[in-house]
């Protein structure tokens, strides 16, 4: 006798119901069509791929689940079937329900997994893994025969349920599918001939396709899917998909992107209509399937809930025919869209901790709150004289008059900040295309990880110090011209360019050592000024270090505070247009193009102050003197803490 293990007698067990299972009448009354149903149904059955997940169940970047039949709910100990008294507290109805204690419960009720949906979420991962191992999950999805009153068609329903929903919303269990329509009415007609349309599941909307389409990926019959890792909307390709929420779409970044693994589910037939006996009785449950919570973190309800179970052809009419995938970036500077995904899942973050713990969620917001007025608020603002560059300024004052700078000379700027494009984005074009290119090949990702980390800032370098020389000949009171300025940079170009090469490649190894990651910080902003010093004193590489590293010595505090908004206005400022032109019918390739150029005419006014901090700098050292360099060198005790130096 040959002994089968627990998964193997599930998926058995699944097939034995999808072959027995005959449908309500589906139109002629006959044997023939709950055999033709299950055909039709087995015939299209979806093939899955999705995000790989490796020995981390707690990682939530993969899909941590699969499409499973929700018997493994019933009689099992640690789930509840609850009852919702509003704003009272929710009373148990029953632990470890049956099929039957759902039989036609309505709205009121809901099942509680175990778990927390707002809390540690692994907890319901190692569970799903426990189900799967012990053969209490196998893959399967519920198929259903949908015709609607007054429409001639057939729609072939595919219903995926997942054990937890991992995205930026978080709830217990989750329902989403796809379906095909045919223009037969009944599943012996389907099955003689191809089908018209298809349609899957995305959130609360759906993303449309001609079944020859191009974009319909199949095998054989069985159309090829790609349910994105968490949220499990449904997809045609691997990518990235950010989604603003329109025509039912989810808010954030739907990822369909590789590693990728295939599973392929058994087809379950269900009832054409709810029935509330047998072993489909669930289907008369309108209640939840997770635990109750605010918005978007409650459990969902049931397929024969949803418009598309009775209504296939009206719902499908009314949903959109692509979904935005993520381009393959901007020209230059930070991507808007890859910024997009992040901030909402930041965003969302704090929604759903506001939620679970609203005291530390308010503290978080009251504490960003305050470092934006400490950094940005509190300063002084005027006069701003663009006239008199060389002289000291408080923070607000270098901000109010680099903008005064740029809009003074202007069409200088705009030129000098528009060759940022073709020169970084040149960079990371060449970067991206190796990416791409190496598989497997370590030498090729090498090139490109290094492409991509060093010649993106030292090309920005290149177009900074344009604006310096600029600036230089400005104060110098000589003939300023965007020729002048480039044929002033190519002077000194090398020297330029290889400071900035030894300034990333210190800071890098420092930070990656971890514990000299205080020394990578303090470096990062005492070699601010490398660059000015190379092009208004032309000083050796060396001299320009030790020189910069002087001027910021006892200014520590105010060189972060002004270099930080700088900054962060450059890596901000084009993805954060491009965030709210996400929720625009703009393409997304057209989105990153804008924010590509917002960071390309930000530069020139990040590089004038930071050119106005070096002025103020030198000013008070004029004024004041260096601070003297002291020593920490713990084998010289006597020196230790003192000056040694000015």
């Amino acid at each position: 006798m040959v002994r089968l293990g627990p998964a193997a007698l599930a998926v058995l067990v699944a097939i034995g119901v999808f072959a027995s299972q005959a449908p309500a009448a589906t139109g002629e009354g006959t044997n023939e069509q709950p055999r033709a149903a299950r055909e039709l149904a087995g015939k299209y059955v979806p093939i899955m791929k999705i995000r790989k997940q490796g020995e981390n169940l707690c990682d939530t970047e993969v899909e941590q689940y699969q499409a499973m039949t929700v018997d493994a709910l019933f009689g099992n100990p640690d789930v509840k079937l609850m009852r919702n008294n509003g704003k009272a507290k929710s009373t148990l109805i029953k632990k470890a329900p049956a099929i039957e204690d759902l039989r036609n419960r309505g709205e009121e009720a809901y099942i509680d997994l175990p778990g927390d949906p707002l809390g540690k979420t692994c907890v319901y991962s190692k569970d799903f893994d426990r189900m799967r191992k012990s053969g209490e999950a196998p893959v399967a999805v519920y198929a259903h025969i949908s015709h609607e009153k007054g429409r001639k068609g057939l729609a072939l329903q595919y219903w995926f349920y997942w054990y937890f929903n991992q995205f930026n919303d978080l709830h217990e269990s989750d329902w989403e599918g796809m379906q095909i329509t045919f223009d037969a009415d009944t599943p012996s007609e389907a099955l003689e001939q191809e089908p018209k349309e298809m349609i899957l599941f995305q959130h609360a909307g759906g993303e449309r396709a001609r079944w020859n389409d191009d974009k319909v990926e199949k095998e054989g019959d069985h159309p090829v899917v790609y349910p994105a890792a968490g949220s499990h909307a449904t997809f045609y390709q691997s990518a990235i998909f950010p989604q603003n929420g329109s025509h039912g779409s989810g808010v954030g970044c739907d990822n369909t992107s590789e590693p990728l693994r295939e599973i392929n589910p058994v087809p379950i037939l269900l009832p054409d209509q709810p029935t509330d006996q047998g072993e489909f009785a669930w289907l008369s449950f309108d209640g939840r399937w997770g635990q109750k919570e605010k918005s978007f973190n409650n459990g969902p309800t049931g397929p024969q809930t949803k418009d598309q179970w009775d209504q296939p052809f009206t719902w499908m009419e009314a949903q959109r025919w692509s979904s935005p995938r993520m381009p393959g970036g901007g020209l230059v500077g930070p991507e808007a869209v890859n910024a997009f995904c992040g901030v909402i899942a930041s965003v969302t973050g704090v929604m759903n901790l506001q939620q679970a713990d609203p005291l530390l969620a308010y503290a978080i917001i009251a504490a960003f709150v305050l470092i934006v007025f400490l950094v940005f608020g509190y300063s002084k603002w005027r006069p701003a004289d663009a006239d008199e560059l060389e002289t000291e300024r408080a923070y607000g004052q270098i901000a109010a008059t680099s903008f005064k700078l740029y809009g003074r000379h202007l069409r200088a700027f705009l030129i000098l900040g528009a060759i940022a494009i073709p020169i970084v984005g040149g960079a990371q074009a060449l970067g991206g295309r190796l990416g791409d290119a190496a598989g497997g090949d370590g030498l090729l990702q090498a090139l490109s990880d290094l492409i991509l980390g060093v010649g993106r800032p030292v090309a920005q370098t290149v177009v900074s110090a344009f604006v310096i020389v600029f600036i230089r000949e400005l104060v110098r009171e000589r003939p300023t011209s965007v020729k002048g300025s480039l044929a002033g940079t190519w002077e000194r170009f090398w020297r330029v360019v290889i400071a900035k090469m030894l300034s990333i490649a210190g800071v890098a190894l420092l930070a990656m050592t971890v514990i000299g990651l205080p020394f990578a910080i303090r470096f990062l902003v005492t070699w601010t000024f490398v660059q000015q010093e190379v092009l208004f004193t032309d000083r050796s590489i060396r001299e320009s270090f030790s020189a910069s590293t002087d001027l910021v010595r006892g200014h520590w505090w105010r060189t972060v505070r002004t270099m930080v908004p700088l900054l962060l206005l450059l890596t901000i400022m084009g993805p954060l247009l491009g965030l709210f032109l996400i929720f625009t019918p703009l393409p997304l390739l057209l989105v990153n193009l804008v924010g590509s150029v917002v960071f390309a005419i930000v530069i020139p006014f990040v590089t004038a102050g930071t050119t106005l901090l070096y002025f103020d700098l030198q000013a008070r050292a004029r004024q004041e003197g260096l601070v003297p360099k002291r020593s920490w060198a713990p084998w010289r005790p006597k020196s230790f803490g003192r000056p040694v130096t000015t």
